[in-house]
Parts: structure tokens; C-alpha cells; sequence
């Protein structure tokens, strides 16, 4: 190896490790995901021991942590399973996988992400229409809008088509779709 060669080989190589756009806007959704979704679980955290502060000590339920709490896991189940998703961590047929030959795998991972990103554009279309049809509804205790609810199943539904087509990307381009948290 000459000189010259051993001084551009580190660029190469770094060039083509250079992550996508698609890749590192994903990352960084991902990862927006998962500190709303924790930020959203210490939220149901704190309402139930309020609600159970009040009910036993105080004496004084407060009528909104029930409805608090519920639309709280809405978006910690919505947005982690999106985060899931960008992760690798949804149930992908794994073991069907395995025993799968090499170029058979490849394509169906690609059938998987198709689906799943199928599935996500599914939670996008009826979630905007079921948020759309009770928008003039309101959370009794809350005074939000129903559709309140209904956004993060739009908003994840997107993401999830999103980090779908980077993981298809990254079949074709023969590469790994490295998890947010590396």
C-alpha cells in the first residue's frame, strides 16, 4: 500500500459510512420519540400518585387524572412503538427469518417493512378521520379536544412509514439501520 493511498483510505472510509440525510433526521425523530414517550410515562406516574394522594389522603379525587393518565398512555404507547419500529424492536418475524436462505431474507425483510410501513399509513388515514370526526368533542374533565388522542396515532403512523422506508433503503444499499441510542 503506498503512501497516497493509505492517506485517501481513511476518507473513503469515512465517506461511505457517512450516514444518510433520511437516516439522521429518523435518528434523531427516534430518539424525540422515546424521551417523549418516557417524559409521557413519568406523567402517568405523577397523575396516579396525585389521584391516589387524593383519593386516600386528601379525600378529594381530582376528576382529571383519569383522563390525564389515559390520554398520557395514548402517547407513550404510540410514539414507543414508533421508536420501536425505527429500532428493529417490533415483532418481525424473526425466527421465520432464520431459517430462511439469504436471498430469500432479504426479500421478505422488505415484505415485513412494506407492511409494517402499510400498517403505519393505515394509522395515519384513520386517525386523522377519527380525529377529524370529534374534533368539536371535548375531554369532559380536560376541556381538550378529542381528537387530542388521536394526533400521536397520526404522528407515529408517520414516523412508522418513515423509518420503514429507511430500513428498506438500507436492505437495498446492503447496510444496517444503527439503533437510535448508538
Amino acid at each position: 500500500m503506498s503512501y497516497a493511498s493509505a492517506e485517501t483510505a481513511p476518507m473513503a472510509r469515512t465517506e461511505t459510512h457517512k450516514p444518510m440525510a433520511l437516516t439522521r433526521i429518523n435518528a434523531l425523530l427516534s430518539r424525540l420519540c422515546m424521551f417523549t414517550a418516557v417524559a409521557a410515562l413519568f406523567g402517568i406516574i405523577l397523575v396516579v400518585l396525585w389521584q391516589v394522594f387524593g383519593r386516600y389522603v386528601l379525600n378529594d379525587t381530582p376528576t382529571w387524572a383519569e383522563s390525564t393518565a389515559l390520554v398520557l398512555v395514548i402517547y407513550v404507547t404510540m410514539f414507543g412503538a414508533a421508536a420501536g419500529v425505527r429500532d428493529a424492536g417490533h415483532i418481525g418475524m424473526e425466527s421465520i427469518l432464520i431459517l430462511l436462505p439469504e436471498k430469500l431474507r432479504s426479500k421478505f425483510e422488505i415484505l415485513i417493512h412494506c407492511l409494517v410501513g402499510l400498517f403505519g399509513g393505515l394509522m395515519v388515514w384513520y386517525g386523522a378521520v377519527l380525529g377529524y370526526s370529534v374534533k368539536n368533542y371535548k375531554i369532559p374533565t380536560l376541556g381538550l379536544p378529542e381528537s387530542v388522542n388521536y394526533t400521536a396515532v397520526v404522528i407515529a403512523g408517520a414516523l412508522i412509514i418513515s423509518f420503514c422506508i429507511e430500513h428498506i433503503i438500507a436492505i437495498f444499499t446492503g447496510k444496517e439501520v444503527e439503533p437510535s441510542w448508538h
